[in-house]
């Protein structure tokens, strides 16, 4: 079933893609027929030479707006340690002594914009969320291979991808070959609740809302055990700032763990490889010790 939703993903992107090149070439058409051929290449002449497409040829210019709306295509990664933890946190080590400074947390600052800078739980969800950091790592839905969910898809040390059309939007992740669709039009209540939840989508100016709910209770917001209930709704703003760079912003309300709304903000940057791509790390394999590894017989 994993492997049939991925297929199904990779799908949507192509066409995705396909539809994304037909509205480049008619931006830079304007919409018209093809041009007249130049002065002495009648219908008898033979073609112009083809522009040179070899690696010495520039790259073709980045189309600024798609269907009226800011280029959000591309691939993103953050730049920060917030999937450690959210708040401010010092360096500190790790149960995994043998691995010395490899595996240390590094230190980090809040990426809260409220709430002074933390995340206003309930005692009911400070308590689980001792209860989290207290089993982690193998508490952490992260060690299993268990998809992201929102808003810790943006900001884990995996590149993601907006494949985004004249239609809905797609996001592809890295991390365990997650995906969603934004609705930007047909906007629909979850029809089941999961790991990525349903989103929905609209333009605010050149900003880009997504709203977010149906989410299943397991997903955590980094490896601090910061976790939120079924209830969660994540409200997301993407907006451009300059040709590489993407301000994003999050937005948790959730009254059974919170008590009240709070927001986090940081930029995620545009790869600029020229031959970047997302790779696979179907990372399944890597957990099966970890998930099942006590059932083996001795």
């Amino acid at each position: 079933m994993r492997n049939r939703f991925t297929g199904v993903a990779v799908a949507v992107a192509m066409a995705a893609a396909v539809s994304l090149t037909l509205t480049a070439q008619q931006g830079r058409q304007g919409g018209a027929a093809a041009p007249a051929a130049p002065a002495g290449q009648g219908r008898g002449a033979a073609p112009a030479a083809p522009p040179a497409q070899g690696r010495g040829a520039a790259a073709p210019a980045r189309l600024a707006r798609i269907a009226g709306r800011p280029n959000m295509n591309g691939i993103y990664q953050a730049i920060n340690t917030a999937n450690w933890n959210l708040e401010d946190h010092s360096a500190s080590a790790t149960a995994f002594w043998q691995l010395g400074a490899m595996f240390a947390v590094p230190a980090g600052q809040t990426v809260l914009i409220d709430n002074n800078g933390t995340i206003p739980y309930t005692p009911a969800g400070l308590k689980k969320r001792a209860e989290n950091q207290a089993g982690w790592p193998k508490s952490d839905p992260e060690a299993k291979c268990y998809m992201p969910g929102l808003p810790r898809a943006s900001y884990m040390p995996y590149p993601f991808q907006i494949v985004q059309g004249q239609k809905d939007i797609l996001f592809v992740y890295e991390y365990a070959s997650s995906n969603r669709i934004v609705h930007m039009s047909n906007h629909t209540e979850a029809p089941v609740d999961s790991w990525m939840g349903w989103s929905n989508g609209k333009w605010d100016g050149d900003t880009l809302v997504i709203e977010t709910e149906g989410f299943n209770d397991q997903s955590w917001f980094d490896r601090a055990g910061n976790h939120h209930s079924e209830a969660l709704k994540v409200t997301e703003r993407f907006s451009m700032q300059g040709d590489n760079v993407l301000m994003y912003e999050a937005r948790m309300e959730d009254p059974k763990t919170f008590t009240r709304p709070w927001t986090i903000r940081m930029p995620l940057y545009r790869r600029l490889e020229p031959n970047v791509q997302l790779l696979e790390f179907k990372c399944v394999e890597f957990s099966e010790e970890l998930l099942y590894g006590d059932l083996k017989k001795k």
